[in-house]
């Protein structure tokens, strides 16, 4: 690990210009190598989400319901790697620790925007598989494009409305310990732990992590519940194994999204004494394997996403004049 420069002292009750951030232990000696994964994620990542936005921007027979908000998913994705970046990529190529307060915000505020904002897609998309599914016949009914739209425009009004005040409230909090975050990135649960105690803003933090992280998996796993009890009461084993099958790639994509937030969530609260490069790769995981990971399970889960890619990327016959 890095040993940094005492930038604040414990008793400093001001905002400092920069925050200091904690690269991969043990790799601050050799920043270079890890530049490589780093890279080839985000750009790979980037290459599958542009793909599934793509097809279903061209393609109208994709613009129903399940594929708008796996176009929401995917935009998500992408700022959400996007976000990331700029920390990591300073930190891997130059073992840049010290990162401007205003920077540090800003990066802040669109992590966790583009978070919230795919916690908000995957419990609209949870809704509307438990709408196809429980209520079949009146779905096309209850799930119109307004209503969708609707839904959108909710889900945009949530993200930027909890979170739009928090970089300005961060930046006036007073501060009493040493400005080292925990991570590669700006986080602002690592930003409050900073903060002087009884700092009012710290209150508001807590409440934004709730209303988001906390009760969106819950409803989640509601809906999922919903839908295993119509499961249950189908007749065929084969009914049960198509109607799962729609819902595969989206309890994937809820599970590699959570498991580790929650597990990372667990082991600050319980204090696990789990080893800092774990911890540290377990955040990651969190952030920047959802981004890769969804494009390959949708295009693999769902058929129609995957002929629709087939047929763009097939070369196209130009018939010859006789």
């Amino acid at each position: 690990m890095s040993t940094f420069p005492n930038h604040t002292a414990p008793n400093n009750t001001s905002m400092a210009p920069t925050f200091l951030l904690v690269g991969m232990p043990g790799l601050s000696a050799v920043p270079s190598w890890w530049t490589i994964p780093l890279i080839t994620i985000y750009l790979l990542s980037a290459l599958g989400n542009s793909t599934i936005l793509w097809v279903i921007a061209l393609d109208s027979t994709l613009h129903r319901p399940m594929y708008f908000f796996l176009f929401l998913l995917s935009v998500s994705d992408v700022g959400l790697a996007t976000a990331l970046m700029p920390t990591l990529l300073g930190l891997a190529f130059a073992g840049v620790h010290a990162v401007p307060a205003s920077a540090c915000l800003l990066q802040m505020f669109f992590v966790h925007v583009f978070s919230v904002m795919e916690s908000s897609v995957l419990l609209a998309m949870a809704l509307d598989r438990a709408l196809a599914i429980c209520r079949p016949l009146h779905y096309p009914t209850l799930l119109t494009n307004d209503v969708v739209s609707k839904i959108g425009l909710a889900i945009a009004f949530r993200c930027l409305g909890l979170h739009l005040p928090l970089p300005f409230l961060l930046a006036h909090m007073p501060y009493c310990h040493p400005q080292v975050l925990t991570h590669s990135y700006c986080l602002h649960p690592d930003i409050v732990h900073l903060a002087c105690p009884g700092a009012w803003s710290a209150v508001y933090s807590l409440f934004v992590v709730l209303s988001a992280m906390g009760l969106d998996p819950l409803l989640i796993f509601f809906s999922y519940g919903l839908i295993g009890r119509v499961l249950q009461g189908l007749g065929s084993s084969e009914d049960r194994w198509k109607a799962g099958q729609t819902c595969a790639a989206h309890l994937s994509a809820v599970l590699l999204f959570y498991v580790p937030m929650i597990l990372l969530a667990l082991i600050d609260r319980l204090q696990v004494p789990v080893p800092q490069p774990a911890h540290t790769l377990l955040s990651y995981v969190h952030f920047l394997l959802p981004p890769l990971i969804n494009p390959i399970l949708y295009s693999v889960k769902m058929k129609e996403i995957r002929e629709r890619i087939l047929k763009r990327l097939q070369p196209k016959k130009v018939a010859c004049a006789q």
